[in-house]
C-alpha cells in the first residue's frame, strides 16, 4: 500500500490538468531525479504528445468559456488519465494492485475534474477576464508543485490533495446556486434574441435569422 498516497495525488493532479501529470512524471523519471516513474511514460512519444497538449491546455483554460467547453470534452479524457498513470505506478511498485490503484487514480480524478469544471463555471459569471488566467496559472503551478512533492513525501502530498479536494468541492457546494441561475439567465436572453429576429419572407416567427 505504500504507494496509494502517490497515485491518491496524481489522481488529483490528473482530475486538474492530466497532460502537466504525465509530462511531468515522465521529465523528471528521464532525467533520473526519481525512480519510481515507469518507463511507459518516459517515451519520447508520449513525453512529445503530452508536451503538445499541455500548451494546448494552457491555452484554451485561460479563455472564459473555452476553457468550460474544454472541461466539457476531458470529462472522460482525465479521470482515464488518472487511472492510466495510477495502474503504472502501481505497476512500477508492486505494492498495490493495478486494477485497484486504477480504481482509486480514476475516481479522484473524477470528483477533481469536476470540482474544476465546477470552479471554472463560477468564474465564468465573472465580466472580467483576468480570473481564468490567474486560476488556470495557480492551478498549473499547483499541479506542478504536488506532484514533485509527492514524488519525495507522497503521504504529506496525498494529505494536502485531499484537504484541496474538499475545499473546492466545497467552494464548488457554495457557488452551485450561483452558477445556475448564471446558465438560466444566458438561455433567457438566448431565447429573447432568438424571439427578437424579423419574421422572414416564408412568414414564420423569429427562430431563423432573415436571408440577406
Amino acid at each position: 500500500m505504500s504507494v496509494l498516497p502517490l497515485v491518491f495525488t496524481s489522481g488529483w493532479a490528473s482530475g486538474v490538468n492530466a497532460y502537466a501529470v504525465v509530462l511531468l512524471l515522465g521529465v523528471l523519471g528521464a532525467t533520473g531525479a526519481t525512480d519510481q516513474v515507469p518507463d511507459a511514460l518516459q517515451r519520447p512519444d508520449v513525453l512529445i504528445a503530452a508536451g503538445v497538449l499541455f500548451l494546448c491546455e494552457a491555452v484554451a483554460d485561460k479563455i472564459p468559456y473555452v476553457d468550460s467547453a474544454w472541461d466539457a470534452v476531458h470529462t472522460v479524457v482525465r479521470p482515464i488519465a488518472g487511472a492510466v498513470v495510477g495502474a503504472l505506478l502501481a505497476g512500477q511498485s508492486g505494492s498495490l494492485s493495478d486494477l485497484a490503484a486504477g480504481a482509486v487514480g480514476g475516481g479522484t480524478a473524477l470528483v477533481s475534474h469536476l470540482v474544476k469544471a465546477g470552479t471554472r463555471a463560477a468564474i465564468n459569471t465573472s465580466p472580467e477576464p483576468a480570473s481564468n488566467f490567474v486560476m488556470s496559472t495557480v492551478e498549473d503551478l499547483g499541479v506542478a508543485g504536488i506532484v514533485v512533492f509527492a514524488l519525495f513525501h507522497p503521504l504529506a502530498a496525498a494529505i494536502i490533495a485531499a484537504v484541496l479536494l474538499g475545499l473546492g468541492i466545497a467552494v464548488v457546494a457554495f457557488f452551485w446556486t450561483r452558477i445556475r441561475r448564471y446558465w438560466r439567465r444566458r438561455r433567457q436572453r438566448r431565447a429573447e434574441k432568438t424571439a427578437a429576429w424579423p419574421a422572414g419572407p416564408d412568414g414564420r416567427d423569429g427562430a431563423r435569422r432573415p436571408s440577406a
